[in-house]
């Protein structure tokens, strides 16, 4: 239990969004991708997910870890199969966001739900680096309350709004962690994530990566940051990870890539070249490759959400 108290005080959390959202087709995204964790509370209606088409009860949360693909259907007919990209670039189609306090949770298929980061030492994505599924929540009203606190919250512009997101968002990962906990969940692994966390050479390397995203991040500097060989230090970082560095490094620029776009102004080819992309194209290319959608769409994805 201590090692679990250790990752769970050095989560970084953030918010990024939370909307109470009233679908206007049913539908099924085959591959929803999100880079923030995901945490989804079903009003009334029908919610599945996975390729077996597992249900969601009323009252019961769907948790998507960010970074994972997942098929998501919305409403009691199959509808139409649309891809992340159509979800995005058509959202208002599929949901009308209420601002209404009074029709949070009242409303026919509707569900709310709260969009965060969770990293440990603000570097490495606390769930996507566990590899699990979405899962589902259940019998957690503490949970489901916190996620419709976070709503309500970030609809009403009351002094210390900023102040209780943050605290509930908070609330929520720590809430998440104990159902996992709770219902030994992936007991693997945590298990070896609250063992590698610990190793002052890794949490070396994800604070050298984290303050140089932009730079030379070469197995040379990174054997130099550990105090490993070259010729060691892919073996050293997968072996506590699973995850070979330069992944990681390409995902940590990418995710650095969405936040730039989502809060700046400034151009792709700037924000390529910050996040260590001399080349344009390529880091265009690659962007696509992981998100499935070109970066120019990316940015214009937060409009599209806050509908």
């Amino acid at each position: 239990m201590e090692d679990y108290n250790k990752v769970i005080e050095s989560l970084g959390v953030r918010y990024i969004k939370a909307k109470n959202l009233v679908l206007q087709q049913p539908f099924t995204v085959r591959n929803y991708y999100d880079v923030g964790n995901n945490l989804i509370l079903l009003h009334k209606g029908r919610v599945a997910f996975g390729d077996e088409e597992q249900v969601v009860e009323e009252g019961e949360m769907l948790f998507i870890p960010g970074g994972r693909a997942t098929k998501v259907s919305y409403g009691e007919a199959a509808g139409k199969v649309i891809t992340n990209d159509d979800l995005i670039s058509n959202k208002d189609k599929f949901f009308h966001s209420n601002a209404d306090l009074d029709l949070i949770g009242d409303a026919e298929e509707s569900h709310s739900h709260v969009s965060f980061e969770a990293k440990v030492f603000d570097s490495v994505n606390f769930f996507a680096s566990l590899d699990v599924p979405a899962f589902l929540i259940t019998g957690n009203s503490k949970l489901a309350n916190l996620v419709i606190k976070v709503v309500e919250e970030s609809l009403q512009e009351l002094p210390g709004r900023e102040r209780l997101i943050t605290i509930y968002t908070e609330n929520i990962v720590v809430e998440i962690v104990r159902y996992i906990l709770k219902n030994k969940m992936f007991v693997e692994q945590l298990a070896t994530n609250s063992t590698y966390f610990k190793d002052p050479r890794l949490i070396d390397l994800f604070n050298y990566i984290k303050e140089n995203i932009g730079g030379d991040l070469s197995n040379k500097v990174l054997s130099s940051v550990a105090n490993v060989s070259e010729d060691y230090v892919g073996q050293y970082f997968k072996m506590l990870t699973g995850i070979n560095p330069q992944d990681y490094i390409e995902y940590q620029r990418m995710e650095r890539a969405v936040f730039l776009l989502r809060t700046t102004k400034k151009s792709i080819r700037d924000i390529g070249k910050e996040v260590g992309y001399k080349d344009t194209a390529y880091f265009c290319r690659r962007f696509k490759m992981m998100f499935g959608i070109p970066a120019g769409k990316m940015r214009r994805r937060e409009s599209a959400m806050n509908i």
